[in-house]
């Protein structure tokens, strides 16, 4: 399940067993501080609680939650970085049993077709497989992992069956709002147009999304602004800072074919100090976008369509389609080449900031 419904079942009560898993470790953090919460309101000391990373032997694991606690009220093991759910090799599984891999994940080997007894691994992945179902009420076990686990697994089937796993998709600009949403909630906050406007723009401009950071400058944000609704001004002072981002009005610019303008910019990026590699890379990826986008209307995907194929907010996706249009194939195809000679040239010493320019000027033409 998502972040949102996770923390909903959450505040029904922890249960014995969860899996915390994917590549937003934003979610993850949250999540695991949430549970870790709930099962230490107190705060301070957090006692009985154990922690593994890594490769764990079933039965060690088995045996701490076995045990009956002294003096505190339970027994909580966070495993860091398990493989127990990782997607088999291919190798592995290379008789196409999906589930026969659970073997090698607990650390022995997988038995070989036609076996009639199981291995030392089977029969150690099947006790902890029942400890997971029947879980003692002193004990809780909370498996974490950077990557999606796989659902076929039998392990993962048995806590998905005996209590919560987070499923932390990592977020893109085409999917942001809901993180947004959220986080103006918890701040009792609101973006006006102008503002939404500009931070839609300038999370699609973003090469990786960090949450951890978005949600710290949105901190910061809360503090110092009084206003119930956080302005673009506010918006434009955090992300002041961000190469990446505050090069978007060139963007802009050139889509809208504006050479005097775009001119402009590019002469502000480079006086502020804006390093050539990252103008030549926020170029070649608008101009990649440009050339998807043309793309895919010629198959007929169009307007807020454009999207999910793309990866980008539905805004910005629209907003890329009008532009589009005002583009050739070959306009875009010589810039491509335009900006790939640029890169060479200007790394070897044998052009300097007027290829930039000459890559603007093509592309307003």
């Amino acid at each position: 399940m998502k972040f949102g419904e996770f923390m909903v079942q959450l505040k029904k009560g922890v249960p014995h067993v969860l899996l915390l898993a994917g590549e937003e470790r934003y979610y993850i953090d949250r999540a695991l501080e949430a549970v870790l919460a709930q099962l230490f309101p107190d705060g301070g000391q957090r006692d009985g609680l154990t922690k593994l990373t890594g490769d764990v032997d079933g039965d060690q694991l088995i045996g701490l939650l076995e045990t009956v606690p002294f003096l505190i009220p339970q027994n909580v093991v966070v495993v860091e970085d398990t493989t127990l759910f990782r997607a088999a090799k291919k190798s592995a599984a290379a008789d196409g049993d999906a589930e026969g891999d659970d073997a090698v994940a607990s650390g022995g080997m997988k038995r070989g077709k036609g076996a009639k007894t199981k291995s030392s691994a089977d029969k150690k992945l099947e006790r902890l497989q029942a400890e997971l179902l029947a879980m003692p009420d002193f004990s809780y076990v909370i498996f974490v992992m950077g990557e999606k686990p796989d659902k076929r697994k039998k392990l993962t089937k048995t806590v998905e069956k005996a209590g919560l796993v987070l499923e932390a998709e990592p977020v893109r600009a085409w999917n942001i709002n809901d993180w947004l949403q959220g986080k103006l909630q918890s701040m009792n906050k609101d973006l006006d147009r102008d503002a939404y406007e500009y931070f839609v723009n300038a999370v699609s401009m973003m090469q990786q999304i960090s949450l951890s950071y978005l949600d710290s400058e949105f901190d910061k944000i809360a503090l110092f602004s009084k206003a119930r609704c956080i302005t673009k001004q506010e918006l434009i002072e955090v992300f002041a800072g961000l190469p990446e981002v505050s090069v978007f009005a060139l963007m802009d610019a050139i889509s809208a074919k504006d050479a005097k303008k775009a001119l402009a910019l590019l002469a502000r990026q480079l006086a502020d100090g804006t390093y050539f590699t990252v103008l030549l890379v926020l170029l070649a990826r608008h101009v990649r976008q440009l050339w998807q986008v043309r793309l895919l209307m010629a198959d007929g995907v169009r307007g807020k369509a454009l999207a999910k194929p793309l990866g980008l907010h539905p805004f910005i996706a629209e907003k890329l389609g009008r532009s589009a249009a005002r583009f050739s194939d070959a306009q875009l195809r010589q810039s491509f080449l335009d900006i790939a000679d640029a890169d060479y040239a200007m790394k070897t010493g044998r052009g300097g900031n007027e290829l930039l320019e000459h890559i603007v000027i093509e592309l307003c033409t």
